[in-house]
């Protein structure tokens, strides 16, 4: 979980920043699991909605570097080609893509947002 794992993060307060998160966004979060994961996938893996949420994360992170807020690295464009490859993997429209792409940043903006109000 490479954001996760990142200083700024406690297990903790991600764990309980993540349930309450998932109270709230629980069809979002299955709708991603269905792009990234699917059902067998999902029903082997313990740890999906750290998953999703990391892959939140780093599109959340990866839009500043697309916007010019912050500067790109020598990863950023394989990093920009990984998540739109992953997100674009069966979709047949800008539209569909889009859609994940929004569900993914909300979701990263909001545990981030939570995670800040747990003091």
């Amino acid at each position: 979980m490479y954001m996760l794992k990142s200083p700024e993060y406690t297990e903790e307060k991600i764990h309980e920043s993540l349930k309450l998160l998932y109270t709230d966004r629980k069809n979002e979060f299955h709708e991603l699991s269905q792009v990234f994961l699917g059902k067998k996938k999902l029903d082997e893996m313990s740890n999906w909605k750290e998953f999703i949420l990391n892959f939140c994360l780093d599109v959340a992170d990866s839009f500043k570097t697309w916007t010019g807020q912050k500067p790109p690295s020598a990863t950023s464009p394989q990093k920009a080609l990984t998540i739109l490859r992953q997100v674009g993997n069966d979709k047949t429209s800008m539209n569909q893509l889009t859609h994940v792409l929004n569900i993914s940043y909300n979701l990263a903006m909001e545990f981030k947002e939570i995670y800040k109000r747990l003091k």
